[in-house]
């Protein structure tokens, strides 16, 4: 999926592509931007200060090549730790700050995929490092954010944060999930995504047909 491919991307989580990118073995660096024809001497060096968008995509495509070969990517009807999708997504931020959630879905036959990040990785909506920008790429960020749209709280462990959920607080939170999502209005951009698996499980809808959902956090989306 890399090398060569130009894309048009709506979302791009720098922080994982540099969280991913610091952890690849130097030996495997030079054959994967060979592979990609990314030159290591820019991606590999650029400090965040100096750093544009076409290193950040640079690294992207190293880190995509490195994860291509060493990770099992499945596509999202039988999502592993990673997986690719293609489909039409609609797409909300909530808050009122740049930095607040992302909430993006859509659906594939009996596959709803829902993908949550930070409103700030955004093509065209960034935020600078010294700002302290927060991160929602984890499952306590999708619990406040069901709890705050659907307004039906999830029980807390006494300090506060969602304890460990159990299969049927799990199915609740999915359907929650995909209530959410249907909630959402406006029209939906045809997209393709590489994400990060948070959480899978089956559901029954409302006419009892079951539904996949899958719940991940995108290191990309992309505009077909």
């Amino acid at each position: 999926m890399t090398g060569g491919i130009v894309r048009y991307y709506a979302y791009v989580s720098e922080t994982k592509v540099d969280m991913l990118f610091g952890q690849i073995p130097p030996k495997l660096l030079s054959g994967l931007g060979t592979e990609v024809k990314v030159d290591l001497k820019v991606v590999g060096l650029t400090v965040q200060k100096d750093r544009t968008e076409a290193d950040m995509y640079g690294r992207l495509e190293i880190v995509e090549a490195y994860l291509d070969r060493n990770d099992d990517i499945s596509w999202m009807t039988e999502p592993s730790a990673w997986f690719r999708g293609e489909c039409e997504l609609r797409m909300s931020g909530y808050g009122r700050t740049p930095d607040g959630p992302m909430f993006m879905t859509g659906q594939e036959g009996d596959t709803v995929v829902v993908l949550i990040g930070s409103a700030h990785h955004l093509i065209g909506q960034r935020v600078s490092p010294e700002s302290g920008a927060v991160g929602h790429s984890m499952l306590p960020s999708l619990f406040r954010l069901v709890q705050q749209a659907v307004d039906d709280r999830l029980p807390a462990a006494p300090g506060g944060s969602p304890r460990r959920e159990s299969p049927t607080e799990t199915v609740d939170l999915l359907r929650q999930v995909v209530q959410l999502g249907r909630g959402l209005r406006g029209p939906g951009n045809s997209c393709e995504f590489l994400a990060r698996r948070l959480l899978s499980g089956v559901i029954s809808d409302a006419q009892g047909r079951e539904l996949n959902v899958v719940v991940g956090t995108p290191l990309y989306v992309a505009l077909l």
